[in-house]
């Protein structure tokens, strides 16, 4: 009788959505998607109220009904279904960017903001929508506004005005590498901020032989260091880590055991000798650090 029940409320449900949208139930999902992304927000909430019946669960679809709602203007309704989005975990940020713009619609000012300042919280990290939205016009001349539409941007670019992560930019760029003392060529790097303005990513090419590599670097903001992770073509991988000191990247490498038994520590320097000249010296220890010998000293010019 329970069986007979399930399956009679899954038939129900399945012509429902039929008759709403005309569309079989395994291609709502997709065919609500599509309207949505085109903005026609009346066929896409008509197939949402739809999904929203078969699945009670989806955040993600009560979510996508209130901002069709919204964009139809039933924003009574759309807050109901944004509320239920929110009580059912979808993503935060949206939810509450979502309620901040229904708020707004509806000329309550300080509740638009409060829920804009918690999507700035939680992350909302998207400030061309909040300058392109019309339901935010009565509230771009309000200081508030202005101040997190200035979080918005940090959230979308957090490593681009820390201090910190802006320590090793010295090293972007095209550079010709030859070794310092006899100025003999030696490889060719392209190095770049990336990920956000988050990692200085270099790409490094040898002259003299087929070697190539990359390292990723990063400030570290939960240990407070620099961190680099070298990879090559050989199978190799190195982890350095430190700081800026005294104007040079300075790195250091715990020590790694070798194939032959030894362990091996490495110290890895970078000198801002100028706007178009970086040196890169490299030492290694065998013994735990209380003696040192040169691995390669290059010299690094801009192109």
């Amino acid at each position: 009788m329970k069986r007979f029940l399930l399956v009679a409320v899954s038939f129900t449900l399945h012509v429902s959505i039929s008759a709403q949208s005309a569309i079989p139930l395994e291609n709502a999902g997709a065919t609500a998607n599509a309207a949505y992304v085109a903005k026609d927000w009346s066929k896409a909430a008509m197939l949402y109220e739809a999904l929203v019946q078969a699945h009670p669960d989806s955040g993600r679809n009560w979510y996508r009904l209130g901002v069709c709602l919204h964009g139809g203007g039933r924003n009574d309704k759309a807050l109901a279904a944004l509320q239920k989005a929110q009580a059912l975990g979808a993503p935060p940020q949206n939810v509450e960017y979502s309620l901040a713009e229904v708020y707004a619609s509806r000329g309550e000012k300080d509740l638009a903001m409060q829920h804009l300042a918690e999507a700035a919280k939680q992350g909302y990290a998207q400030p061309e929508q909040m300058t392109a939205s019309r339901d935010f016009e009565a509230l771009r001349a309000d200081v508030r506004f202005a101040l997190l539409l200035e979080q918005a941007r940090h959230n979308q670019k957090p490593c681009e005005a820390t201090t910190e992560n802006r320590q090793f930019d010295f090293w972007v760029g095209d550079w010709d590498a030859v070794t310092t003392q006899d100025g003999v060529p030696a490889g060719i790097s392209h190095i770049e901020r990336t990920i956000g303005d988050c990692v200085i990513w270099e790409n490094w090419s040898s002259l003299n032989s087929p070697y190539s590599g990359k390292s990723y670097n990063t400030y570290n903001v939960n240990l407070k260091r620099w961190e680099q992770f070298w990879v090559d073509n050989v199978g190799g991988m190195v982890h350095f880590y430190g700081n800026l000191l005294d104007g040079v990247m300075d790195f250091y490498t715990d020590e790694v055991p070798q194939p032959d038994g030894t362990k091996v520590k490495r110290h890895l320097q970078f000198f801002n000798q100028n706007p178009d000249r970086v040196r890169q010296f490299s030492q290694m220890s065998t013994d735990g650090g209380k003696t040192w010998s040169v691995e390669y000293d290059f010299t690094y010019n801009r192109k």
